[in-house]
């Protein structure tokens, strides 16, 4: 099965649009399309650790308030109880995946 065929891009300026391709006890995962100005505003995950995989386009990471651009392909990982979001800053829409888990 192919799930990034799933994904939906179709996001306008300012908006976020989610997917969710994968769900166990051990593991979610969801497809973000930021347009262009979207933001996913910071905020933690205290019992999971959180893996973003940009698939397209530039963010902007937000991690404990420092700021970093990561392209396509990138990865970043966060850890248990670290604040983070994301946010596109470009013209074009930037897609990502976040892997999160133990989910319970």
């Amino acid at each position: 099965m192919k799930l990034y065929d799933e994904i939906d891009t179709d996001a306008a300026a300012g908006e976020v649009v989610t997917t969710e391709l994968h769900y166990t006890p051990d593991s979610l995962v969801k497809a973000f399309a930021l347009g262009p100005s979207a933001e996913v505003e910071p905020h933690e995950h205290p019992e999971q650790t959180n893996v973003f995989h940009v698939l397209a386009g530039e963010l902007v990471v937000v991690r404990d308030g420092e700021e970093e651009s990561v392209s396509a392909p990138g990865v970043v990982a966060f850890e248990r109880g670290v604040v983070h979001g994301a946010r596109n800053d470009g013209g074009s829409v930037a897609v990502f995946t976040a892997t999160m888990g133990p989910m319970e």
